[in-house]
This record gives C-alpha cells, sequence and structure tokens, in this order.
C-alpha cells in the first residue's frame, strides 16, 4: 500500500453534518440510520491524542479493519454497510474519504471495552504482578512478563473513559452490573471468539496476537454488532513470532514503539503530550505497513 506524505490530522466535510470527533475517528451523519466514519492519521497514547500525526495511518487501520470484518463475518455481524463514502461527499473532500472511511449502520455502542488477552502484557502485566489475576481472573503463579496464558484467552474487559481520563480494567462480575448478565456473556463468547480465530489466522503469517479490544453496538432490536475498528495495529499488540521470548516486552508492529518512545520523556501523561520525532514516525508508519502486508498481502 502506497501512502500519503500529508497527513489528514482532522476532517473538514461539509457535504455531511459533524457529530463526533474521537481519538482517531471523525463521525458524520448521513441520515438517520447510517453515520460516515472516518479515519484520521491521529495517533493516541496513554489516553490522548498525541499532537504528531502519522501519515496514511487511518488508511492502513481502514483496509486492516475491512479485511478482518470480511474475514471474521461468520462469527458476528459487523456495522458494514455497501455504500461508498465518495459517493456521499464532494469531488473536491475526495481525499478525506478515499481508502480511509466507512459507511455504517448507526448502532448505539456499549459501555464496555471488550478486551481480550493471550498473553500476559501490558496493563495486564501490572495487575498480574500485583494480585496473580487479571480483572479479578486467577492466573497460575510464576508466570513472566510476555507468558502465554496456560488456559487460553482470558476477556478481561475495561471502562470507557472520556477523552483524556483512563480505562480502568474491571471484572466480569462489574461488567455484568453495567449491562446485564446476558449481554455480558455474548459480548465475552463473542470477543473471544473473534480473537481466537485471528490469532490462528496470524501465526500461520508468522505473526502473534498478544491482546487486541473490540467494540460492540446494538441496534433498536438489541442485536449485537461488532463496531468501530477491529485488530488493526492501534488496538492490537502484533509480535512477530520469531523474535518472541517471554521474559521482556517483545518487539511489536503497533504503537509500542510510540509507547516506549514517550516512556523515556519527563511527561506526566498530561495533555500536551510530546511532539514525536521524525525517527519515531518513519519506524511506527513503517510498522504499520508492514503487518497490514503480512498479515493481507494488500
Amino acid at each position: 500500500m502506497t501512502l500519503p506524505k500529508k497527513a489528514l490530522f482532522e476532517s473538514s466535510l461539509t457535504s455531511l453534518n459533524f457529530l463526533h470527533r474521537g481519538k482517531v475517528r471523525d463521525i458524520y451523519a448521513v441520515d438517520e440510520d447510517k453515520l460516515l466514519i472516518i479515519q484520521t492519521d491521529r495517533l493516541s497514547a496513554f489516553d490522548l491524542i498525541l499532537p504528531t500525526p502519522i501519515p496514511g495511518k487511518g488508511k492502513v487501520l481502514t483496509a486492516m479493519s475491512n479485511f478482518w470484518f470480511k474475514k471474521l463475518g461468520h462469527i458476528i455481524p459487523n456495522h458494514l454497510t455497501d455504500i461508498q463514502p465518495e459517493s456521499l461527499v464532494s469531488s473536491n473532500e475526495l481525499d478525506q474519504v478515499s481508502g480511509r472511511a466507512f459507511v455504517v449502520k448507526r448502532l448505539k455502542p456499549l459501555p464496555i471495552e471488550a478486551i481480550v488477552r493471550g498473553y500476559v502484557v501490558g496493563s495486564g502485566w501490572k495487575d498480574y504482578k500485583k494480585t496473580n489475576a487479571i480483572c479479578g481472573i486467577a492466573l497460575p503463579v510464576g508466570l513472566q512478563e510476555a507468558s502465554k496464558l496456560p488456559d487460553g484467552a482470558i476477556f478481561t474487559p475495561s471502562t470507557k473513559a472520556e477523552m483524556g481520563a483512563h480505562d480502568e480494567n474491571i471484572s466480569f462480575a462489574e461488567t455484568e452490573k453495567i449491562i446485564g448478565s446476558t449481554l455480558a456473556r455474548q459480548i465475552r463468547d463473542n470477543a473471544i471468539a473473534l480473537y481466537t480465530e485471528a490469532a490462528d489466522y496470524a501465526a500461520t503469517k508468522g505473526i502473534i496476537i498478544a491482546d487486541t479490544k473490540f467494540e460492540f453496538g446494538q441496534d433498536h432490536t438489541g442485536k449485537l454488532y461488532l463496531i468501530d475498528e477491529a485488530l488493526t495495529p492501534d488496538s492490537s499488540r502484533f509480535w512477530p513470532a520469531d523474535k518472541y521470548s517471554p521474559g521482556g516486552n517483545p518487539p511489536s508492529y503497533d504503537k509500542q514503539l510510540v509507547r516506549d518512545w514517550l516512556e523515556t520523556h519527563n511527561w506526566n501523561k498530561k495533555a500536551p503530550a510530546p511532539i514525536l520525532s521524525e525517527d519515531i514516525l518513519t519506524k511506527t508508519s513503517d510498522k504499520y505497513q508492514e503487518v497490514l502486508k503480512l498479515l493481507t498481502n494488500i
């Protein structure tokens, strides 16, 4: 995939009514039933939008999500429609949507992050070191950082924080209190099924999916859909299998490079975040493109 040299930090469509700007996605109203979602080149870390965008990142996220939505569609329906984004905007706005936008069903997002972990890393590792558990799920003693979970993937949900605040890991019991037992089980089972099939496929391409985050939404009948994005370098940890070993944070094809760079700075994790160096920008962009090609041949 050839990426543009100029980044799209914020969209500015006038053809449609603007609704919301998230950490990465800009959302516009198409009609009462549909939305246009643009994946910008913004990058977030530690729940903050960084001041430096990565040119073309949104196109990588879009291509990756489209691949997974199609591949995993037999497990759960997703929010995509067959409408082409280019058909909804004026000719001078095509560059803002081409290759980086979805037209989706307008659904009600659920108020939790559906995180699935196959390995002990990140905030899960921090929890495990303190409690020998993640989100209340007891794990064997003696696991190392980046160890594979011996009994398979686990569902470790978190809250959805407001912009600038931090998501918090919660137990399954807390999830049930928030959305009800039936829906909590439905999300857990679908999330683990999605992760497991994706991880098995990625393994054939030499990639380990250590963990990932899914978002779900419902229509007016309560039917559940996979929404937002799916299994991208923004929402997942991808490790090269031939460089993996437990005992530390393995090299990755995602924004861990940015997180690690930020951790070397004397920064309190509050806005404004440091401006990324050209070297980190280039390396992160290259990693995103590399894992897209490895997994999808795009």
